[in-house]
């Protein structure tokens, strides 16, 4: 797991993309289905790529968000999110297991479905609002590490689950929709 530091003064998570063009921020407060934003940017040409999966010990960062004690074990999920087969988002989700393991909510048999599917065809799941930052490269994957990419991450709430859904936008994804986006 070399691209997953647990040092979470890495990211600065903020409410607010201070410098972010306005397209941009159309992007990270878009609170609709991302999935389906994509899928319709690629005209239909969306599919969703695996990278890893499995319980382990969640950053502090996410911890925090999610309001468990530091070092908890929990289910984390990486994929791309594709257009037209390229890397458009780099998506990490992550559920904290006491809280994963007492529901019913079937994370790990997402397979290559989008999760924002499953979280936006449940009613009972409540979307908190999102936090922003520039995502630190150490923590995204080798073959799109990038400086300074935003990112943004919201906590779904269904009872006494929270799943925390953070995504990147990579440079792909702002080619292929026309949108200026300078890193830092």
């Amino acid at each position: 797991m070399p691209h997953q530091p647990l040092h979470a003064s890495l990211a600065s998570w903020a409410l607010e993309a201070t410098g972010a063009t306005d397209q941009v921020r159309q992007w990270l407060y878009d609170s609709s289905s991302l999935t389906r934003k994509l899928t319709a940017a690629s005209a239909h040409r969306f599919t969703v790529t695996p990278l890893r999966e499995g319980w382990q010990t969640l950053r502090d960062d996410e911890c925090l968000a999610l309001g468990l004690p530091a070092a908890s074990q929990g289910w984390v999920r990486e994929v791309f999110l594709r257009g037209r087969g390229e890397a458009w988002v780099f998506a990490r989700s992550v559920a904290g297991r006491q809280a994963l393991e007492n529901d019913d909510f079937a994370l790990a048999a997402l397979g290559t479905r989008s999760l924002g599917e499953l979280l936006f065809s449940d009613a009972a799941f409540q979307r908190q609002p999102f936090d922003v930052c520039r995502y630190p490269r150490g923590w995204l994957p080798r073959e799109v590490a990038t400086d300074g990419l935003w990112a943004r991450r919201s906590r779904f709430d269904r009872a006494a689950l929270a799943v925390l859904v953070m995504e990147v936008f990579l440079p792909a994804l702002w080619r292929a929709v026309g949108t200026c986006e300078e890193n830092p």
